[in-house]
């Protein structure tokens, strides 16, 4: 891959699971208490093994997140009684492994899907560890993604390979939904999962690697979209992404193009602007409008009703 100009502050962004919103929110990494997690299930995959640091918490760009995850965790959102659907979606929010964009990329997803009637859950996984205190964060940050730093390919066997822990989470949290499935009122037929740039890998990583997962539809948000081995029974697939991506827009639509050989259901939306990690914030760019098509996506899947 190419060197790009401009290199550290879009890694910052990408580390963080964001991009600024507008001028006028703030930019700077706030440190904060952990926020109550009244409905945070524990998942069984147990802590990270060889961990010193606690799990932090910090603001920026108006928006929440999380690092030094060493439990994972899944929260529910459901919709109100009389409006399920019975579909769910898993929500993995981004951050290149070393946070999570609980709000931007979490929560306020889930929370408009369950307004449509989708269950959604939103999955803290377990992340590779960063230095303890705030400016150490900061500093690690900026030598990782250095201006002399060239970007890594992403290999798609090495991604399922690497992100063994944070698989473990997901199919975790694939056997939560579907063991609470009639609590929850959800067809355990139709579990989805949605993932946003890191969690866009973690989404393909787990569909990848098949076992008892077996999402049932996936969305990559700005993930990656190089060349895999698509299996026979991939899930339907929707894609979004802005062409003036810092990260993966230059990278081919090999996704896409293997997706489609397999006959796969697959919906690509190419974004003229939007930068990365535009997620849920309101931006004067078409990519806003990425929610509103994954929803009607959803319901021409038949996702939006009970299922007849």
């Amino acid at each position: 891959m190419k060197r790009m100009s401009g290199v550290v502050a879009y890694a910052a962004l990408l580390v963080t699971g964001i991009a600024a919103p507008a001028a006028a929110q703030n930019d700077r990494m706030t440190p904060i208490a952990a926020p109550a997690q009244p409905d945070a299930i524990t998942l069984d995959t147990g802590p990270l093994p060889d961990a010193p640091n606690k799990e932090a918490w910090h603001r920026q760009y108006g928006s929440i997140f999380a690092r030094n995850v060493t439990v994972a965790t899944l929260t529910p959102f459901l919709p109100a009684p009389g409006t399920a659907t019975g579909a769910a979606v898993i929500v993995a929010p981004g951050g290149g492994f070393r946070t999570l964009s609980m709000e931007n990329e979490g929560c306020d997803v889930a929370r408009a899907l369950a307004k449509r009637g989708v269950a959604a859950f939103v999955l803290k996984y377990r992340l590779n560890q960063t230095p303890a205190d705030m400016p150490g964060f900061e500093k690690s940050m900026a030598e990782i993604f250095s201006g002399s730093a060239t970007r890594p390919r992403v290999d798609p066997a090495a991604m399922t390979a690497r992100l063994g822990p944070q698989i473990a989470d997901a199919r975790a949290a694939f056997t939560l939904v579907r063991r609470r499935a009639a609590e929850w009122k959800v067809d355990p037929d139709r579990v989805g999962m949605i993932g946003f740039s890191a969690g866009a890998m973690l989404t393909m990583a787990t569909t990848l690697a098949g076992q008892d997962a077996r999402p049932a539809f996936i969305a990559d948000i700005y993930g990656p979209l190089g060349a895999v081995d698509v299996p026979a029974d991939a899930p339907p697939l929707f894609v979004a992404l802005a062409a003036d991506d810092p990260f993966f827009a230059g990278d081919g639509i090999g996704l896409i193009d293997r997706w489609r050989a397999a006959k796969r259901p697959v919906e690509f939306h190419l974004y003229e602007q939007g930068g990365h990690g535009f997620g849920m914030y309101p931006k004067p760019t078409t990519s806003t409008g990425w929610f509103d098509a994954y929803v009607r996506w959803l319901g021409m899947h038949g996702l939006l009703a009970p299922k007849k």
